[in-house]
């Protein structure tokens, strides 16, 4: 059969399929939730069977379980590894979602439920691709391997670990990913930037206790203050962070790359629409494209103390926390900037206070060159699902598996993506468009397909 037409033909069984598993409550940060990261485990295994894994394995790990699995039948073919997770986020908070987070629901052309953009939705693309290739073929004409782990929400603790034991098993042509963005509606694209991110922890304390305010109050240390007065010294007021150093490994993009980033079919205007916000601010002298894909930031991500619930309670409090981030590019090396960050934190507080400063995680920027034949034949897959032609973009988010892939395999990365920047991943209303999840299928199917025609590396 057609390959087309069998997609064409499953798009209700397909879509049928990814309401189920998007039903399963898999949010990897709660304990509470372990009983439901282990079914859907099991259910993404079931489902590799079906698309024609001859080996399927649910790895145990310290966390979550991992699962892999790989058909290995087209010898002489290149061999694909797809990464993604079956985890998701917290759908908290409740009261913000249109309907439950975990009951699927489709309104205008968009499937609304946590998971569908990051990630369930995009592994599912791969799955059904596959799926489809083998019923319409006969079998899949390129190997393939596959790992979908359940950790991912809460730092991957465990994916490293299963790589570097199973090296030579996870050898592959070419690494592909399907947990970025299109550029916008109708705007297929493949990602070859991220930016690193290193997440931080800092607790200020003060007092030995909480204290009165009136009692003490204009003789006493408030850290939450102190928080607040450290956080507004971190930027200049061209929004450049004010870290000593920090700046100073940052490469600079080649005029041709600035070029042809400000020259895609980018929509400010949609940019606005998504942020709500009444205007947009950042560093001085960069579009808001080189901004959110290729500079680096500073941002504070949270920030708690003393009381905030209801009514008045007039205290100072004795400690403060905040949860902070700083997003990395190119040449800037992680464990440089978290002891610069660290050095000018400690500068910055007075002798009133004690702190306790954490480095959470860390991950490396990427950024590669797509002059490999395998990105061509991404673009003609996505041509051929989309009917346009896709456009090489960066992306602000970051994940640390594929810089690591990238510098231990040292094999093509490709990222191709099919949420949208608007779609809420990590947040209330989440949702995919159903164009891009067919379109999905279609291109990554013919991806596949596509690939059986290029060499394998010796």
């Amino acid at each position: 059969m057609n390959l087309t037409k069998y997609i064409e033909s499953h798009r209700d069984a397909h879509l049928n399929e990814l309401l189920e598993f998007l039903r399963i409550p898999s949010v990897s940060t709660k304990s509470e939730h372990k009983p439901d990261i282990e079914r859907a485990a099991k259910w993404v295994a079931e489902k590799l069977r079906g698309a024609g894994m001859d080996t399927v394995e649910i790895v145990p790990t310290k966390m979550h379980p991992l699962v892999y699995g790989e058909s290995l039948e087209a010898p002489g073919k290149p061999t694909v590894l797809f990464y993604g997770h079956y985890d998701v986020q917290p759908p908290e908070p409740l009261d913000l979602w249109t309907s439950p987070a975990f009951e699927p629901t489709v309104r205008n052309g968009n499937l609304y439920a946590r998971g569908t953009a990051d990630d369930k939705g995009q592994v599912h693309i791969h799955l059904k691709a596959l799926e489809s290739l083998r019923q319409a073929e006969g079998k899949l004409p390129i190997n393939v391997k596959v790992m979908i782990e359940g950790e991912e929400e809460v730092g991957s603790e465990s994916l490293w670990g299963f790589v570097t034991e199973n090296k030579q098993r996870l050898k592959a042509d070419a690494l592909v990913v399907s947990d970025t963005s299109m550029l916008g509606r109708g705007v297929p694209s493949i990602t070859y930037g991220l930016r690193g991110l290193n997440y931080y922890q800092i607790g200020v304390t003060g007092p030995a206790q909480d204290l009165h305010s009136g009692v003490f109050g204009g003789a006493v240390p408030n850290p939450i203050t102190i928080l607040c007065e450290l956080f507004a010294k971190l930027h200049d007021k061209n929004f450049r962070v004010n870290i000593p150093g920090f700046y100073d490994d940052v490469a600079t993009l080649s005029r041709a790359e600035r070029k042809a980033l400000n020259s895609l079919p980018w929509k400010e205007k949609e940019f606005r629409k998504t942020v709500g916000a009444p205007e947009l601010c950042g560093e001085k002298g960069y579009s808001i494209v080189e901004r959110v894909w290729c500079r680096p930031t500073l941002e504070l991500n949270g920030i708690w103390g003393g009381y905030t619930g209801e009514g008045s309670k007039t205290v100072i409090p004795s400690k403060a926390y905040a949860k902070f981030s700083t997003r990395l590019v190119p040449n800037q090396d992680p464990q440089k900037i978290a002891r610069l960050v660290e050095k000018h934190i400690r500068s910055l507080l007075p002798k009133t206070v004690k702190m306790k400063f954490e480095v959470l995680s860390t991950g490396k920027p990427w950024v590669a060159p797509f002059t490999h034949p395998i990105f061509k034949t991404a673009q003609q897959a996505l041509e051929q699902g989309f009917g346009k032609k896709a456009v090489f973009i960066r992306e602000g988010g970051s994940i640390p598996f594929v810089t690591q892939m990238y510098d231990t395999f040292k094999v093509p990365c490709v990222l191709m993506g099919f949420g949208l920047p608007d779609e809420n991943a990590h947040a209330p209303d989440e949702h995919i468009a159903l164009e891009n999840y067919f379109g999905g299928i279609k291109s990554i199917a013919h991806f596949y397909e596509g690939l059986a025609k290029l060499e394998a590396a010796a």
